[in-house]
């Protein structure tokens, strides 16, 4: 296929703070976004058009795709079937496969497990007659994650003794669920990869994670991932990335374990660009949203070095109101994602804090 030229429609299943920082370096590019969504969002003020419906009435889909000459996705929870009802008139990149897996998290782990790389002891929980059978597979303390529809913390109960499944069961809303041990882990990193429609394969520096709640504090580059272990994560991001036959930016979070034969554990991976990349919008010459547009439609990868060291942090809930003395400070570069109100929890924006370039890591 040839690139799509200048001036096309890319179109973009729904309109959260990814779909607005994607629209924006569409435009950068000289593309028009197009976003479908089943709830308004900040994705529309950046957007040319945007078409409001449920994701099960698949003919406004199917409509909605004619007016693109490409769609992508912005949040892995797309139902499958609105994506193949877009297939069925324009390309989907990243493909299906990666969404039917991501939507599942025992479907996610156990393709994870078919490739033969490492992640965490898992098994499925059903409901109680799956209890014993789980718990014994993986032990306590672990925890217990609904299959579906679980993000920043969210459908997720932990367990301290086997005795707990029970409860940790009904604290979930008696989902179906998959029961995953617990990883002594020393921190958490992410690879973060852009695959072009030709399968070339770029990666970013990986970042180091640290979390609070259940949800994304910061992100830093470079990390204290020894290089040779920085080689082996690359490594198993790029075997996920080419059994999905995956186009795009894709994130691979894993648990660092540390020096033995199984240092790094993956964890889960999401097929759209990821919020521990987006130190690269200004860190790197060309970022995780530039990228994405790139491989979508069919251009080549760009550049993934970084220039600089940097940190990114969330701004969640109330952390939006200091964005005068954020705006102020020397080296930090702003972005908020117009949302209206602040909530616990909410992602708000981010700023990304840049140093000088070291050679650490």
């Amino acid at each position: 296929m040839q690139p799509l030229p200048p001036g096309s429609t890319i179109g973009i299943l729904g309109a959260g703070q990814l779909g607005r920082m994607l629209a924006v370096a569409a435009s950068q590019l000289g593309f028009k976004c197009r976003i479908y969504s089943d709830v308004p969002g900040p994705a529309s003020d950046v957007s040319v058009a945007t078409t409001i419906g449920p994701y099960e009435d698949l003919e406004k889909i199917a409509k909605f795709a004619a007016e693109t000459d490409v769609v992508t996705y912005e949040f892995e929870n797309v139902p499958v079937a609105a994506g193949a009802a877009v297939q069925q008139v324009r390309p989907v990149r990243p493909g299906l496969k990666a969404l039917e897996v991501a939507q599942d998290r025992y479907l996610e782990k156990s393709f994870i497990e078919a490739l033969g790389l490492p992640l965490p002891r898992f098994a499925s929980v059903d409901g109680p007659d799956d209890f014993a059978a789980a718990v014994a597979k993986v032990g306590a303390p672990s925890i217990l994650k609904t299959r579906r529809l679980g993000y920043d913390g969210k459908g997720q109960a932990r367990l301290q003794s086997a005795d707990d499944i029970a409860v940790a069961f009904d604290a979930i809303g008696r989902a179906p669920a998959t029961l995953e041990a617990m990883v002594p882990f020393k921190f958490e990193v992410s690879v973060l990869l852009v695959r072009g429609l030709d399968g070339t394969t770029a990666f970013y520096d990986i970042p180091q994670n640290h979390h609070e709640g259940g949800i994304l504090r910061t992100s830093t580059v470079p990390s204290a991932l020894p290089e040779a272990h920085q080689a082996l994560a690359r490594d198993i991001a790029g075997k996920l990335a080419a059994a999905l036959d995956y186009v795009g930016i894709i994130g691979v979070e894993m648990f660092y374990v540390g020096e033995g034969p199984t240092p790094l554990l993956l964890n889960e991976f999401a097929p759209r660009v990821h919020n521990s990349g987006h130190w690269t919008m200004d860190g790197c010459g060309i970022g995780q949203f530039e990228n994405h547009i790139r491989a979508v439609a069919g251009w080549p990868v760009g550049a993934t070095e970084r220039h600089s060291d940097c940190q990114m942090t969330n701004l969640i809930g109330d952390d939006v109101a200091a964005w005068p003395q954020l705006a102020a400070e020397p080296g930090v570069c702003v972005h908020l994602y117009g949302k209206n109100e602040a909530r616990p929890g909410r992602k708000m924006g981010h700023v990304n804090r840049l140093f000088p370039l070291s050679t650490v890591g």
